[in-house]
């Protein structure tokens, strides 16, 4: 299946981009090539082969969520350049 010029600009529009005519040709060939790659993948036999999410065996290897103590408040705010109210003060980012 290959990508036309005019599906690759609806998936850029949808995706707020915006490529010029020389990148819009190149893009719409690799676009094309992904495509087939994936077709191809699609054709392998893959009855039962076991569903893999790591290679490595890791399960879930997150800790519990424990209370634990921490490190002391006011030692940590001794290195804030300004605080407040217990926290530390930034400067507003959004807005």
């Amino acid at each position: 299946m290959n990508i036309t010029k005019e599906e690759l600009k609806h998936i850029a529009n949808l995706s707020n981009l915006y490529f010029s005519d020389e990148e819009l040709e190149k893009y719409t060939k690799d676009m094309s090539s992904v495509v087939e790659f994936a077709n191809e993948l699609s054709k392998i036999d893959t009855q039962g082969v076991e569903i893999t999410t790591s290679i490595l065996g890791e399960y879930n290897i997150f800790r519990k969520d424990e209370v634990k103590e921490s490190f002391d408040r006011d030692i940590l705010l001794q290195n804030a350049p300004e605080q407040g109210d217990g926290m530390f003060k930034i400067p507003k980012v959004i807005g």
